[in-house]
C-alpha cells in the first residue's frame, strides 16, 4: 500500500506523517516536493501540517498554487483518497476540494495541546477502525483553526454526513466547553461528498505511540490501510 506525502516550503509535519504511516500503519511511503509536475503512483495522498509559504496572505492560499497540487486535485476528483492535516486542511479549503474557511481561534492565541475528538460515523475509509463512541486523545497546534461555513453550506455538510470529527470531552460529549477554537458546531474534520477527501485540524500522526502520550491517532491510519488494501 503506497502513500505520498507532499512537502511544501514551511511544512514541518511531513516526517511525522512518514513515520506514522510507515512504521505504525504499514504503508510504503514517499515524500514528494511541491514543485514536482507529476504525482507518483499512489493509493493515498497526504498534505501535512506546518506553515506552508509562511502562512503569507492566508493559510494555505499560496500552497494551493504549487504545481503538484494540480495533480493532487485530479487525483481527488477521480476518487483517490486525500488526507489534509492542519495546514493540509487549510490547503484543501483553498483548493476547493472541501467547503468552508478558517478564522483565527476565538482566543486569538496559538493553541498547542491535546484535545478529544469523536468520530461522527464509522462507515468512512478514515473511521472504520475507530471504536464506536470513543473519544480520541489527539493534539492540536494552530492559530487559525476556527472552522467556519455559511448557513447553507453548514446545513448541507451536516445533512450529507460530511462532518467526520467533532471536538468533545473525554467521555465523547460534544459541548461548547470542549471546543478549543470556536469552530462552528464543534467541527474538527470534514470530508467531501464522495468521502475520499478528509481535512482535519487535530494531528493524528502525533498520537501513534505511548511515547507521544497517546496512541489514539493510529486508529485513523489503520482505518485507511484496511480500507485501501
Amino acid at each position: 500500500m503506497k502513500a505520498v506525502i507532499i512537502t511544501f516550503p514551511g511544512s514541518n509535519c511531513d516526517q511525522d506523517c512518514l513515520w506514522a504511516l510507515r512504521e505504525k500503519a504499514g504503508f510504503d511511503v514517499a515524500l514528494q516536493w511541491h514543485r514536482d509536475s507529476s504525482l507518483e503512483k499512489t493509493d493515498l495522498v497526504v498534505l501535512p501540517g506546518g506553515f506552508s509559504y509562511g502562512d503569507y496572505l492566508r493559510t494555505g492560499a499560496l500552497a494551493r498554487f504549487s504545481p503538484l497540487m494540480k495533480e493532487v486535485i485530479r487525483f481527488a476528483q477521480k476518487g483517490g483518497p486525500v488526507l489534509g492535516i492542519c495546514n493540509g486542511f487549510q490547503i484543501l479549503l483553498e483548493s476547493g476540494l472541501l467547503p468552508g474557511a478558517f478564522l483565527k481561534n476565538t482566543t486569538l492565541r496559538f493553541i498547542c495541546r491535546n484535545v478529544f475528538i469523536k468520530a461522527e460515523h464509522h462507515d468512512s475509509i478514515y473511521t472504520s477502525a475507530i471504536s464506536k463512541g470513543a473519544a480520541l486523545d489527539i493534539p492540536i497546534a494552530h492559530y487559525e483553526g476556527n472552522y467556519y461555513a455559511d448557513t447553507a453550506t453548514l446545513k448541507k455538510i451536516e445533512e450529507e454526513g460530511q462532518v467526520l470529527f467533532r471536538y468533545s470531552d473525554k467521555d465523547g460529549n460534544v459541548t461548547e466547553k470542549a471546543n478549543p477554537n470556536g469552530s462552528v458546531n464543534n467541527i474538527a474534520g470534514i470530508c467531501n461528498e464522495q468521502g475520499n477527501v478528509l481535512g482535519m485540524m487535530p494531528h493524528p500522526e502525533r498520537a501513534v505511540d505511548t511515547y507521544l502520550h497517546s496512541c489514539d491517532g493510529l486508529a485513523l491510519f489503520k482505518s485507511l490501510y484496511q480500507s485501501l488494501k
